[in-house]
């Protein structure tokens, strides 16, 4: 049976960049796990892992994952902190039902994500 999401792997350049920069929107810690030539970064967000691992063009290609939603309080303020911050507009915001809008966008590693909000 399936229990919801433990975590989230997102394929970037560098991943400890990427969970430093993520670190500080969360303000939470990044942990590393160093192996070989390869560096796994994460953090834990109240137990989900938002991972970080290297792309390659054979078995993890950038921009193969799935666009995760952040849940927020205030859309637009959320979404104006994030780009200033350093991202970029993608998509939206969208009124996808009464008092519920969606947007994406796309850190500084290329990552698209979302977040969802009023």
């Amino acid at each position: 049976m399936l229990h919801g999401i433990r975590t989230v792997m997102i394929f970037v350049d560098d991943p400890e960049a990427a969970a430093r920069w993520w670190g500080d929107i969360f303000a939470a810690e990044v942990k590393l796990d160093v192996n070989g030539a390869s560096v796994y970064a994460w953090l834990d967000l109240g137990g989900l892992e938002l991972g970080f691992h290297p792309a390659s063009p054979e078995a993890n290609p950038h921009g193969a994952s799935t666009v995760p939603y952040w849940p927020v309080e205030d859309l637009d303020t959320e979404r104006q902190r994030l780009l200033t911050a350093g991202c970029t507009h993608h998509r939206g915001p969208l009124a996808v039902e009464p008092g519920r809008r969606v947007c994406q966008l796309v850190d500084l590693f290329g990552t698209v994500f979302g977040l969802d909000g009023p």
